[in-house]
């Protein structure tokens, strides 16, 4: 795939996964606006493009033979793969990350106000996304995997048969954008997460936490919204289409 300042930041990332360690670090959101090409968001940040066109190149010129191609996994296995590995994560960091933070406001939440609220911004994220994994799991993932399987047995889809995606995932969509919107905010208030030269070991491991929480919620979501979402708003139409031909 060759790499222009055209290439939109999410389609690459889907093509070839390496390429969000590149973005991440050059602070390029790759999931909730990913939909960007990438000279206009160097253009934005004010980044120069040159050298991370560079990287990117360097990265998709290895062959990649171990890589997950999730753009091409059933829709089915997709979805439970988002639940085993990302759903999961946040379940189990969810009270971790509450305890740590209750316990560094306690300590040093005088002399460090953003501590406060960063752990309100957190818990808020905590509730949201709770729901957010349930909507999920319960309502939008279903669907997908009842696509799949009438894809796999060559069935067609017809208006009464499965609810469209349409509608839940844009709903979903609009919910990773407040997640993302929080979890930047929280970025500022950490300094990109470094704790100061003072910070005790809690402190040093809260941050640590809650930035491995915020990549693994940038892998969630680029997932959901430049590779399952669409194949599956995409798959449903073709299904549905055949049937009324």
């Amino acid at each position: 795939m060759e790499i222009t300042e055209n290439t939109i930041v999410g389609q690459l990332v889907a093509t070839d996964y390496r390429t969000a360690d590149v973005f991440r670090q050059h602070g390029i959101d790759f999931c909730c606006k990913g939909n960007k090409p990438i000279g206009d968001v160097c253009r934005e940040k004010k980044l120069d493009i040159a050298p991370i066109l560079h990287e990117l190149e360097d990265i998709s010129a290895v062959p990649a033979c171990t890589m997950q191609h999730f753009n091409t996994m059933p829709l089915d296995q997709l979805a439970d793969h988002i639940v085993r590995k990302h759903h999961g994560y946040v379940r189990e960091k969810i009270p971790v990350l509450q305890q740590y933070l209750r316990k560094v406001c306690q300590v040093h939440g005088e002399q460090h106000q953003e501590l406060w609220q960063i752990a309100a911004l957190f818990t808020a994220s905590s509730a949201e996304l709770s729901n957010h994994l349930n909507k999920e799991e319960l309502i939008l993932f279903p669907r997908i995997r009842e696509i799949a399987r009438k894809q796999a047995a060559g069935e067609y889809v017809d208006d009464n048969s499965i609810s469209a995606v349409e509608r839940p995932v844009s709903a979903m969509m609009e919910e990773h954008d407040h997640e993302g919107d929080r979890f930047r905010r929280i970025a500022t208030l950490s300094n990109d997460y470094t704790p100061p030269a003072e910070a005790c070991n809690t402190y040093r491991v809260t941050y640590a936490l809650l930035k491995e929480f915020q990549d693994d919620l940038h892998q969630h979501i680029h997932l959901e919204n430049n590779i399952l979402f669409p194949r599956a708003m995409s798959t449903e139409k073709t299904l549905t289409g055949s049937c009324r031909l």
